[in-house]
């Protein structure tokens, strides 16, 4: 719940940040000094946005799972592991290729 929280405020800090860019930009294009840089309160709202996606990421995801193959043991049986066929056998269709003489 808490990470859904997060992404939720995460995400409204990045497209405040983004709107107050935008605004900004469009203040400085009417007054003719488009080169300026960006306040120091949208940087460090896009910065804590970022950060807030991150941990609220993190808080979301599922609880990882052990990549061992006695982990994968545990929920299987050794019958269905070894569920495969044994190599195949290919002597008798070879004696018919190799065959010259014919009936």
């Amino acid at each position: 719940m808490l990470g859904r929280i997060l992404l939720l405020a995460a995400s409204l800090a990045v497209l405040h940040a983004a709107f107050s860019t935008y605004e900004h930009l469009s203040h400085l294009k009417a007054l003719g000094k488009p080169e300026s840089s960006l306040p120091q309160d949208i940087v460090l709202e896009a910065i804590i946005g970022l950060g807030l996606g991150i941990l609220g990421a993190s808080l979301n995801a599922a609880p990882l799972k052990e990549i061992t193959w006695s982990s994968e043991m545990k929920t299987r049986s050794i019958d269905e592991m070894n569920a495969r066929l044994g190599f195949a056998n290919y002597v008798n269709r070879g004696r018919n290729i190799w065959n010259t003489s014919r009936s």
